[in-house]
């Protein structure tokens, strides 16, 4: 049998390809972490970005492929390129408390300084790193370029000794090529931590109830992190409490009374030094509902509360997908989505360039906005351009009547978060 000579030469560039893309990460890169610590300052008027720490642990549990790749755009961008050269060899992207806190009329006042850990694969040479940040416009209001070099002999080693215990909830099927999520405990005293372990099991159960989560079940590695609390419960400022716990969190962040998060960053990751872990979820041992997530950086949660589990699956989509809040207010205080810019988040659009989202699952002839049926058989599913997210009741659209990022008491996520999500299992696994 003869082959055609441009059948040769494809079948040789394919696996020339093959072999570029695994070879990528160990041309530049150690299976090392490399933990960055910076401080985000200013107000709304300036913003400021400073290195604190540098530190590294051993093994490196983030993507190993299309590393120069984000798949979401985030609020901002770390950026990691070759010494004094152009071309990108890791970028990833972010979303922080940092910036929220800007879009409040108290930033409008004194500046403030909040925390922030990014981590990267170790470099093999000298790198430039860069942080930008930025607007609801989505441009860059600040940036920050540093280099590092790998030999630094004031890296800090952590992560081989004195890890925090952490029980493996879920091996994933190939854990060099999966997702690893870790849940860290927030709020459990020493005694308590069978019944944090308990909620853990409870979360996981949560999340891969719903699609797709559920078919890519085996693509995640799940441990959970054993961080005692002197004290159990949370702090609650409004009403005068105040407990001492391993991350301090705390409801009433921004003055939001359900708002519960951690400022307590490089704590954080100082807990999780040497555990199996990109992502993470903070579950909070109090009956208070509230919770919080953020892009690439953690989900905060109650465990108490009846709503402990649409809670805890909702904010997931928040931190792990990039996904937008699809509700809106009577009253918008803060107009996070100006009409005349397109979302960066996969699931709301204001129509301004919006191209390679959902129109490809929209029916010719459906209205814009599309009208909101009574029909429960098709709420959850009808894919259109319905008026009313992104905080805001007019200009900005969802693709479904209702959906987890919608409601807490909608089952499942739309078709169209649904697709998002899976791109973004797909973008990290295979």
């Amino acid at each position: 049998m003869i082959i055609p000579r441009h059948f040769i030469v494809l079948c040789m560039l394919l696996v020339h390809a093959a072999n570029c893309t695994a070879q990528d990460f160990h041309t530049y890169f150690t299976d090392q972490t490399l933990r960055l610590d910076y401080i985000f300052s200013g107000n709304k008027h300036k913003q400021h970005i400073s290195l604190s720490n540098i530190s590294s642990t051993p093994h490196w549990y983030g993507k190993r492929q299309r590393l120069s790749e984000s798949p979401v755009e985030g609020n901002g961008q770390i950026t990691i390129r070759r010494h004094n050269e152009d071309s990108i060899i890791y970028r990833n992207s972010f979303s922080t408390l940092f910036q929220e806190w800007l879009s409040y009329d108290e930033a409008a006042g004194p500046e403030k300084a909040f925390e922030n850990v990014f981590l990267v694969p170790m470099p093999k040479d000298t790198v430039d790193v860069t942080v930008e940040l930025r607007d609801n416009r989505r441009n860059i209001t600040t940036a920050y370029t540093h280099c590092i070099a790998p030999g630094d002999i004031l890296i800090r080693r952590t992560g081989e000794r004195h890890t925090t215990p952490y029980t493996t909830l879920q091996q994933a099927a190939d854990t060099t090529r999966c997702i690893h999520l870790a849940f860290v405990a927030e709020g459990y005293a020493e005694n308590e931590m069978q019944a944090f372990i308990d909620d853990a099991n409870e979360a996981v159960e949560a999340i891969f109830a719903h699609e797709p989560f559920k078919s890519s079940r085996d693509k995640f590695n799940i441990v959970a992190v054993k961080s005692v609390s002197d004290e159990s419960g949370t702090s609650e400022p409004s009403k005068g409490v105040w407990r001492n716990t391993a991350l301090g969190s705390h409801f009433d962040t921004f003055y939001s009374e359900r708002y519960l998060t951690t400022l307590n960053l490089f704590k954080l990751h100082d807990l999780l030094a040497g555990t199996p872990y990109e992502h993470i979820i903070i579950l909070v041992n109090t009956d208070q509902y509230g919770g919080g997530g953020i892009l690439n950086s953690y989900v905060l949660s109650m465990t108490r509360h009846a709503m402990f589990k649409p809670v805890v699956v909702h904010e997931f989509g928040h931190s792990f997908g990039g996904l937008a809040d699809e509700y809106a207010y009577e009253f918008e205080q803060i107009p996070m989505y100006p009409h005349d810019v397109e979302p960066w988040e996969p699931n709301i659009t204001t129509l301004h360039d919006f191209k390679g989202k959902w129109e490809n699952m929209i029916e010719p002839g459906t209205p814009v906005p599309t009208p909101e049926s009574g029909n429960p058989d098709t709420i959850h599913t009808k894919v259109g351009l319905f008026e009313g997210a992104g905080y805001s009741l007019k200009g900005v659209y969802r693709g479904v009547q209702d959906c987890r990022m919608r409601t807490n008491e909608t089952p499942e996520f739309c078709p169209v978060c649904r697709n998002a999500l899976q791109r973004l299992i797909d973008f990290y696994t295979k």
